[in-house]
């Protein structure tokens, strides 16, 4: 497996060496290790699950690339060709491409989750938990920042009860948290990332009413 991991990064690298938004190669190795570490107590196919974790973000380059929403599911043609690279059967890169074409599903979005193997849903818990806690308050911060949305915007209320990738129209960065990253903890499927989003659920809700308390100060 890590003979494979390290193929592939040597692959990708140069593809990710400019993301600004959030979606950098680190993302990418956390959401690795969020995975094995799930992994672990969950089970599962662990190569399917390492290497779908690892190249689960292709799309947001294309989607940088070309300046237009990019799905999952239109990378895959691009994932296949990363994954005809290596020695891995045809089986196990139909299985990836599974994993990638479903892991953005969530249980608030208009159409629900659509899948239950514990392959995808391992992806789906890994990729949430790095969206939440302290690191996941500064990938929102770089990602609104870069798709131009500012940090608050305390005139606009807070509406809608679904998300939607595709849809980057929250009015600031701080919309975001509750359009999307406060529902997580509670979107997870595994016990093991149940767990670890408490945590990083609770540090969220501390940074925002600091950052309140804050922007109300007055002397």
């Amino acid at each position: 497996m890590e003979k494979i991991i390290q193929q592939l990064e040597e692959e990708i690298r140069e593809f990710f060496h400019k993301e600004s938004s959030g979606h950098d190669i680190y993302h990418l190795k956390r959401t690795l290790n969020n995975a094995l570490a799930i992994q672990e107590k969950e089970g599962g196919d662990k190569l399917i699950i390492a290497v779908s974790a690892f190249l689960h973000d292709i799309h947001r380059i294309i989607q940088n690339e070309t300046g237009s929403f990019c799905s999952p599911k239109d990378s895959l043609p691009k994932v296949a060709e990363i994954l005809n690279k290596t020695d891995l059967t045809e089986e196990q890169k139909t299985k990836i491409l599974h994993c990638i074409e479903f892991h953005e599903e969530y249980d608030f979005s208009e159409n629900w989750k659509t899948v239950n193997d514990i392959e995808t849903l391992i992806l789906q818990d890994a990729d949430n938990l790095d969206a939440i806690g302290a690191i996941g308050i500064g990938r929102t911060f770089l990602f609104n920042g870069a798709n131009g949305n500012i940090m608050w915007a305390p005139e606009k209320p807070f509406t809608g009860n679904t998300y939607e990738e595709s849809n980057k129209k929250d009015p600031s960065t701080i919309h975001h948290f509750y359009s999307k990253l406060l529902k997580l903890k509670d979107n997870m499927n595994t016990g093991t990332a149940k767990i670890m989003a408490n945590e990083r659920h609770k540090f969220m809700e501390l940074y925002l009413q600091e950052f309140f308390d804050e922007w109300n100060w007055k002397k």
